[in-house]
């Protein structure tokens, strides 16, 4: 019997996970269609198909589901930076490394504004949530530090530099690449401010 209460337990789990997962997939499609403010968590509700009361079983609060979509964003993030490929010399990684993070930007710009640019009033992301940022920032340190940039100041650099590009890229040219013909120069111009500490 305990093996039975336990695959009906895993039952539930996994049910109420996928159910979770549907409840994420349309607040993306509705932040899509109306922007990340666009949208109640009723109309979340009435697009997976329950009432409005049914949704606080999965999420507490619509920052609580913001906190998802968080979580979520720099999921996909992490897995794109997964399947880039390391090969090749430091400065031609950081260039691929460059058309990764910006191709993940303007891919989803409800996506970029949730991460990169801090929309939602009051929204912080939970101290789970942010770790993957965080696994995120790691990442590019490990890459640019590979490259002979190892300080605290070029990742700064690199993150001001294209997040900015992407956003321009989204407010003012999208579907174009007016601002995705600069990251090619802006990694060079990066890696030509190396300092003599950073060699």
């Amino acid at each position: 019997m305990g093996t039975g209460d336990g695959g009906r337990r895993n039952g539930r789990r996994a049910r109420h996970e996928a159910t979770r997962r549907r409840i994420l997939e349309a607040a993306w499609a509705l932040s899509r269609e109306h922007g990340l403010q666009g949208w109640s968590l009723r109309d979340v509700a009435g697009a997976v198909g329950m009432r409005a009361p049914s949704l606080y079983v999965y999420f507490e609060s619509k920052h609580d589901l913001y906190d998802a979509m968080y979580a979520d964003g720099y999921g996909d993030l992490l897995a794109r930076i997964d399947a880039t490929s390391l090969d090749g010399t430091p400065d031609e990684v950081l260039h691929r490394a460059a058309h990764t993070f910006f191709g993940f930007c303007v891919d989803d710009p409800p996506r970029h504004h949730l991460l990169f640019l801090r929309t939602i009033p009051g929204f912080a992301p939970s101290s789970t949530s942010y770790a993957l940022a965080q696994e995120a920032l790691d990442r590019l340190s490990t890459v640019l530090h590979a490259a002979d940039l190892p300080s605290r100041s070029a990742v700064d650099l690199w993150t001001a530099v294209f997040t900015g590009l992407a956003t321009q890229q989204v407010s003012n040219d999208p579907g174009g690449d007016r601002w995705a013909r600069l990251v090619d120069p802006a990694v060079d111009l990066i890696v030509s401010m190396r300092q003599p500490s950073d060699r």
